[in-house]
């Protein structure tokens, strides 16, 4: 038995001892602000570092401690902090974890030996996760899906904004004060956010007091995630032969498999209602991966080449700053335009690889160094959160509201393991020295083909190409003169070239699928899917527009089951474009209410001929006017009744003796409508061997082949059945008319019928 609660819409009720409602904005710029500090505080320890070493001793082996365990430590309490804030509130586990943050902090300040300074660092790893995946599933909660994007945008955008002010202003604080009053500056950050949360933020949740889907397989995943992201960690130290490296890599395996085969083994209905879509799993997934690994190649490898050019500190952090700049940018315009997954990672992700392609070209002369550094790096971060952005919003848009919290935690999860890798390769390790000039560079082509590898696997072979052509083509050119500035502009114009390319394809692509996906629920919601049993008949339609890219013409065509039998309609409105649609909607209408009220088919056929006469009038078109035909198939004796009002004779076709079925004369009235002179009596259709008549409008009898002859509506309608076949009309996907090459002038209905 489950409990559940409202749900807290943001803005419309008080915060705890405000007497007043809080504004949205609010909001999201208190989450935004408690969030950054979870990048404030590693710029913190990065620039204490070597003031701790002096006071503490603190070493580098003690510093990789702190970094490996906290790292794993915190992906398991991402998990647990999100899936508590779905059971006790967003709110009161953000508290829990600002407070945690505070007690961490202060611990750090009071330090007085490496242990516990070690263990300090690693409370605060752990509280800063809790904090972020807090602050996330809370401002997912308070949005509504549709608006996810345009919050996330925002939010991401003062994440990036608070990385910049930390890279920058966090050395020269740490100068000025030493590291403990740093880490008391930490603490009363975090007590003071604690208040502001306590103030002016409501409680969030719990959404609903139901059990996870599977616990079993997320508590693999969070064992894959910590195992994976440990013997990566791990392996620069230990060596990759090391057994329990090896272990640690076979635990993740194992986890993964275990996970996977307990999504496998439960119903595929409950699959498609518990868990979020595949693809949107991969893509935020990937998203994260690439992310985290981008940031660690650059934070190790831009201070080395800006280093090596002979600028100070202070320029190196600024050239390193511009990461979170151009991320800030990706995310306003995220925020302000609906970028979706597909096209931000077509043009972010060839962009980010253009940039890390061409980093170490613009740094190696100091003439250009800083501008064209920044400048770069900028590029770098942008096409990384043009990328990443969407993907975390779809993500978020997309998971059960009940498991929010839990299912946010893939995104941090996601970007730890990715730093976590980064710090796999030989010279990022935690006890390894800083890169060389050239180990740097190969950290950024190392950084161009992770980029390149998540353009595979978000399932843009043509986007992955790109890029390392684009990257090939600039690596040629800057290695083969890096002195010219000129070759560093080629291949700046000749990366953002492949960009644009990939950008305008993927749009146009995103337009032609909603045209489609437009004309086809139009088509559908106007001209019913013709079944293919009604009745005593086989039926199959065919519906072709003769202006490419359009739904509906100015043909129409109708089939109905009614009280008093099958009954047909095709036909055909004079004119083209809106004025045509808007008719055939209406002669529709007029036949499926009609045709189940009217017992004779001449007084429906009335009955259209009085909708033109409205339609006419009130249009002011005296030349408007339609042709149609009805058929009816009804009684013991399944006769077929036809009803002929100046439209094209059916064809009767028997096999391998195709024949035309002519109709009696029929008469244009002054409506402006073809009815018939008299009632169209029934004809007996031969029941051996089985007929088949093709109702066709003339576009099909205009139809013309390659050369321009005009092909016979038999032979360019053609009815096909699949050889191994002994009725006509088997196999649903052949059960339909087949249209030759033909050249259209006009639109194109046609229904063949046929005996049960």
């Amino acid at each position: 038995m489950t409990g559940t609660t409202t749900p807290y819409r943001a803005g419309a009720a008080p915060a705890p001892g405000s007497g007043h409602a809080v504004s949205p904005r609010v909001i999201g710029l208190v989450l935004a602000l408690v969030a950054a500090l979870y990048v404030v505080a590693p710029a913190m320890n990065a620039a204490v570092a070597p003031l701790v070493h002096t006071d503490l001793g603190v070493t580098a082996e003690d510093n990789a401690v702190a970094q490996i365990a906290g790292a794993c430590l915190a992906i398991g309490v991402l998990a647990v902090t999100g899936r508590a804030g779905d059971l006790k509130g967003r709110r009161a586990t953000l508290t829990a974890s600002l407070a945690a943050l505070c007690l961490g902090s202060a611990a750090l300040a009071v330090s007085f030996d490496p242990a516990t300074y070690v263990l300090g660092r690693i409370v605060v790893a752990a509280a800063l996760a809790a904090v972020f995946v807090s602050c996330l599933a809370f401002m997912a909660t308070v949005s509504m899906p549709g608006r996810i994007r345009r919050i996330m945008g925002g939010w991401l955008a003062a994440m990036s904004a608070g990385f910049v002010l930390a890279v920058n202003l966090a050395p020269h604080a740490a100068a000025l004060t030493g590291w403990r009053i740093t880490a008391a500056l930490m603490a009363a950050a975090a007590a003071a956010a604690l208040l502001l949360v306590r103030r002016l933020l409501p409680e969030a949740g719990p959404l609903a007091r139901e059990a996870l889907p599977d616990a079993v397989r997320t508590v693999a995943r969070v064992l894959c995630a910590v195992s994976l992201a440990a013997a990566l960690q791990l392996a620069p130290l230990w060596g990759w032969q090391d057994l329990r490296v090896g272990a640690l890599l076979t635990a993740a395996v194992l986890a993964c498999a275990a996970a996977r085969a307990r999504a496998l083994r439960r119903a595929p209905e409950r699959r498609r209602a518990e868990q979020v879509p595949g693809a949107v799993w991969t893509g935020a997934l990937v998203a994260g991966l690439a992310l985290g690994f981008t940031q660690v190649v650059l934070t190790m490898a831009v201070p080395t080449l800006v280093s090596a050019v002979g600028f100070a500190g202070w320029i190196t952090a600024l050239v390193l700053s511009a990461f979170g700049v151009g991320g800030a940018a990706a995310c306003l315009l995220i925020r302000h335009r609906n970028v979706s997954p597909l096209a931000g990672a077509s043009l972010g992700l060839p962009l980010a690889a253009l940039g890390l392609a061409l980093l170490h070209a613009l740094v190696d002369h100091a003439s250009h160094a800083l501008v064209g550094g920044f400048a770069v790096v900028t590029l770098v971060g942008f096409g990384t959160m043009l990328a990443a952005a969407p993907q975390m919003a779809r993500f978020l848009a997309a998971v059960p509201r009940p498991h929010l919290g839990v299912n946010a935690a893939l995104l941090p999860v996601a970007i730890l393991v990715g730093t976590a890798a980064a710090q796999a390769l030989p010279y990022t390790s935690a006890l390894g020295p800083m890169p060389l000039p050239t180990e740097a560079r190969e950290l950024l082509w190392v950084g161009t083909i992770v980029v390149a590898v998540a353009a595979l696997a978000l399932g843009r072979p043509v986007v992955a190409l790109v890029v390392a052509a684009a990257s090939v083509l600039q690596y040629v050119m800057v290695d083969a003169d890096t002195s010219q500035p000129m070759s560093v502009i080629v291949a700046l114009g000749v990366g953002a070239a492949a960009g644009a390319v990939a950008w305008s394809r993927r749009e146009q692509t995103e337009r032609l699928t909603r045209t489609r996906e437009t004309a086809s629920a139009l088509q559908c919601a106007v001209l019913h899917p013709i079944p293919s049993r009604l009745g005593g008949l086989r039926l199959a339609g065919l519906y072709r527009p003769a202006t490419a890219g359009t739904a509906i013409g100015g043909d129409f065509l109708e089939a109905l089951d009614t009280p008093y039998g099958t009954r047909i309609l095709i036909g055909d409105v004079r004119g083209k474009g809106l004025q045509a649609v808007q008719t055939v909607t209406d002669l529709l209408g007029c036949f499926r209410s009609r045709a189940h009220e009217t017992e004779d088919l001449g007084e429906v056929a009335a009955s259209l001929d009085r909708q033109v006469r409205r339609a006419a009038l009130a249009r002011g078109d005296e030349e408007l006017f339609a042709t149609a035909l009805l058929l009816q198939h009804s009684g013991p004796s399944q006769d077929l009744h036809v009803v002929n009002c100046g439209h094209l004779a059916p064809w009767r076709s028997v096999p391998r003796a195709p024949a035309s079925w002519t109709s009696p004369p029929s008469s244009r009235s002054a409506s402006g409508c073809w009815t018939p002179p008299e009632p169209y009596g029934p004809t007996r259709s031969p029941s051996t061997p089985a007929p088949t008549l093709l109702t066709h409008t003339d576009g099909l009898s205009e139809a013309r082949n390659s050369s321009g002859d005009v092909i016979p509506p038999g032979r360019a309608a053609r009815l096909r059945r699949p050889a191994h076949a002994r009725r006509p009309w088997s196999a649903p996907r052949r059960r339909r008319p087949r249209l030759g090459p033909t050249t259209l002038a006009d639109d194109i209905a046609v229904i063949a019928l046929g005996p049960r």
